[in-house]
């Protein structure tokens, strides 16, 4: 059901202190690797959404057991990979990435599936790499089905990831269960959102799996176990950005608490964003200090890495002094819905100056007005259209709920801030 939801507008800069859930891809890596483990681990912090809530089922239903702790956390015992299964991916590209390598562990047929737009993204390359290495997968994309046959032997495989860091992060994620271990390489135009490679090599090594990734564009996981652990996860860097955004737009001052000084986290690389666009950002005792501000500064900037980042940065592109371009970030178009396209037709929509490009977007500032943006069912396009809301009167975003996704209450959180709830 989607949820109309009349962007408020703020009366003044804002100036608040908002903590933010726990990280999606932090959280989903944990809960992959706590289900594979020797032992049972505990997430602490974790993101409680519909894309976590939808990794835990799934990881229920192939033999993982999950108790909610008093704290929130997740008590995880993993239990041997059966079928038969049915997974329900929503539109979680980490449950259908992460988890057929997992699946493929299993005895029994696992059918994968999910919502509508789901099933248009792209899936060929990670079911292609499973059948290379082995498994028995009927289907090229959602819905699917993976006849488990209780193991892999594991190898050598190369892919073109050019499309998704996923594809690459969910045959690692499993392959240290691998009989011969994994080898993946990486054959075509360069990788987008490398630091998620990062993260996952980093979540792998902190349960006990030995990787080598010292060669470009190549990624060897050892066979052996995966040690059972304490997980902490920390606060979800690019959902914080919407919240720093505001106060970027008004003049304000908004802090989050809990920033980490170092992450592997994409989001991280926002701070530097900001204070290109003429922002001043500060890491204090109390966590992340951005104050916005009297006029935003149009950038020309390369977000292959960040991807996720540009509704955030097209939005302040929007309503910035000066032209923007943001480049790199072709491989959007296969998100949630495609990303490029639906920003500039939003941003048009609203009476700015937007236009697609090959790699991305151009935005020249114009006055907005206000009218219904579109989310396509895309939490990040939803968080944009709150963002020009805050300083353009009579702006709707037609899908709020989406946000649900990654936020599990993000029109109460933007409140709250605002000081209206």
């Amino acid at each position: 059901m989607t949820q109309q939801w009349s962007a408020p507008t703020a009366d003044g800069p804002v100036r608040a202190t908002v903590p933010v859930p726990g990280s999606k891809s932090i959280t989903n890596r944990a809960l992959v690797l706590a289900a594979l483990a020797d032992g049972p681990s505990t997430v602490h912090a974790p993101l409680r959404s519909r894309d976590t809530t939808l990794m835990a089922a799934a990881l229920g239903s192939l033999g993982a057991g999950f108790t909610d702790g008093a704290d929130g956390s997740w008590r995880v015992e993993p239990g041997a990979m059966r079928g038969p299964a049915r997974v329900d991916c929503g539109l979680a590209g980490t449950v259908m990435r992460f988890l057929p390598p997992a699946a493929a562990l299993a005895v029994g047929d696992v059918v994968f599936d999910g919502d509508p737009h789901a099933r248009t993204r792209p899936m060929s390359t990670i079911l292609g790499a499973l059948r290379a290495l082995g498994a028995d997968v009927d289907g090229d994309s959602l819905p699917f089905t993976l006849h488990g046959k209780g193991g892999l032997p594991g190898g050598e495989v190369t892919i073109d990831a050019s499309a998704s860091s996923q594809f690459v992060s969910g045959l690692l994620l499993s392959g240290a269960r691998y009989e011969g271990g994994l080898t993946v390489r990486h054959a075509g135009p360069p990788v987008p959102s490398l630091p998620h490679i990062g993260m996952t090599v980093a979540m792998l090594r902190e349960a006990g799996v030995v990787v080598d990734a010292s060669a470009p564009d190549a990624w060897r996981v050892e066979p052996g176990p995966v040690a059972g652990r304490e997980w902490h996860v920390e606060p979800d860097l690019s959902n914080a950005t919407p919240f720093l955004a505001a106060a970027a737009v008004t003049g304000g001052s908004v802090t989050i608490p809990g920033w980490p000084a170092e992450t592997t986290q994409p989001g991280g690389a926002a701070r530097e964003l900001f204070e290109r666009m003429g922002c001043s950002v500060v890491l204090t005792g109390d966590g992340l200090v951005l104050t916005g501000p009297d006029r935003l500064t149009g950038l020309d900037v390369d977000l292959r890495d960040e991807s996720e980042l540009t509704p955030t940065v097209a939005a302040l592109a929007a309503l910035a002094d000066g032209p923007s371009r943001i480049r790199g970030v072709a491989h959007i178009r296969g998100h949630e819905t495609d990303r490029i396209a639906a920003l500039v037709a939003e941003v048009n929509r609203l009476g700015g100056d937007a236009e697609e490009t090959n790699d991305g977007l151009v935005v020249r500032p114009r006055p907005l007005r206000g009218g219904e943006w579109r989310a396509y069912a895309d939490h990040r396009m939803a968080t944009a259209g709150a963002i020009i809301g805050l300083v353009v009167d009579g702006v709707s975003v037609d899908d709020i709920g989406s946000t649900g996704k990654t936020i599990p209450d993000f029109p109460g959180m933007w409140a709250t801030m605002l000081g209206t709830r």
